[in-house]
């Protein structure tokens, strides 16, 4: 298995369309290629999340692993846009918010992306362009 502990990782729903979304934007405002991407159905998702400690059945979470250190729904996003360009970093300042109160906002959209967003089949996932292909895990 390879050694990821120094990359910025990302791990989302690989069939949910909202997470595919949400990877593309992440990916057109992180201009220096800090973030890599894996879809937690994959093999490489799978494994990190055995790493981390993280259920490997669960698909409504989030994961940023930064440098080894592993956060989830809310946390996670927001450490994910403090490392984004201005003003996105700036969405960070949500983390004085009580982590109960934005984990509840967070299951909420977790638990309706699919009727509200849609999904592909559990087969399939976002095909990155050739441009951004080395980012994905």
């Amino acid at each position: 298995m390879q050694n990821y502990s120094d990359k910025h990782i990302v791990l989302i729903d690989g069939v949910c369309h909202l997470c595919q979304g949400i990877t593309k934007w992440i990916i057109q405002r992180d201009p220096k290629g800090v973030f890599y991407f894996a879809s937690l159905q994959s093999d490489v998702g799978r494994d990190l999340l055995e790493q981390g400690g993280l259920s490997v059945d669960a698909m409504d979470t989030f994961v940023y692993i930064e440098k080894g250190v592993y956060h989830t729904r809310s946390t996670a996003a927001l450490k994910v846009a403090r490392k984004l360009r201005f003003p996105y970093y700036l969405a960070y300042g949500f983390i004085i918010v009580p982590k109960f109160i934005r984990d509840s906002v967070y299951n909420f959209i977790a638990r309706n992306r699919y009727r509200w967003f849609g999904r592909d089949g559990e087969d399939a996932c976002m095909l990155p362009t050739p441009e951004i292909r080395e980012r994905f895990l």
